[in-house]
Formats: structure tokens, C-alpha cells, sequence
């Protein structure tokens, strides 16, 4: 199963009508900087105590900061039977870069 995915793939999903979840795992620090508009937000530490607040028949498309954190989420979430998860490949950054400059980026 890939889990990495594009964000023009995503972006390209989104503007089709295709209803993502859009789970941001970074710290309420960075998310407080910015965010993709949409997307709910679970820190990667609180993802194990709140699985229930996911569902289970949604797409989930997991992002952080460069894709690393979010890769590793998406791995425990299919890991718990979560069929259907995708990982942004290069975060918010790549985000940022490709599809909407208005994302301020960060070190």
C-alpha cells in the first residue's frame, strides 16, 4: 500500500469534491503559526488516546511540518486497522510551496 501522496494529488482530489479529512499531527505551537484551511488537528502525542474521534470509513490524509511525523502517524493508523490513510508527502511545507503561497512557511 503507498501512503505517501502528492499535494498536487490532494489538492487536485480536494477541488474534485472528494471528502478528506484532513488531520494535522504537529504541535499546537505550529498550528497556531498555520495551517492547511479545513483540517482538524490531533497532536501526533494525543493520536493513540483519541483514535476514537476518528473515522474509521473516511480518507484520512495525515500532514506535519515535512512529512516525517505525518508518515509515521499514517503507519499507526493502518497499523490499527484504519483502511484508508495517506500521508502529504512533504507536509505543510511542500503545501506551502506548490500549492498555496499564502501558508506562511517555517524553520
Amino acid at each position: 500500500m503507498k501512503i505517501n501522496r502528492s499535494c498536487e494529488e490532494i489538492k487536485a482530489r480536494l477541488d474534485s469534491g472528494d471528502e478528506l479529512f484532513l488531520l494535522d499531527v504537529r504541535e499546537p505551537s505550529e498550528r497556531a503559526f498555520c495551517a492547511i484551511g479545513g483540517s482538524a488537528h490531533i497532536p501526533m502525542g494525543e493520536i493513540p488516546a483519541r483514535l476514537a474521534e476518528l473515522d474509521r470509513d473516511r480518507e484520512i490524509v495525515v500532514y506535519c511540518h515535512h512529512g516525517v511525523r505525518s508518515f509515521q502517524v499514517a503507519a499507526f493508523l493502518v497499523g490499527r486497522g484504519f483502511g484508508r490513510v495517506v500521508n502529504l508527502a512533504g507536509g505543510i511545507d511542500a503545501w506551502s510551496l506548490s500549492i498555496d503561497p499564502s501558508v506562511p512557511r517555517y524553520g
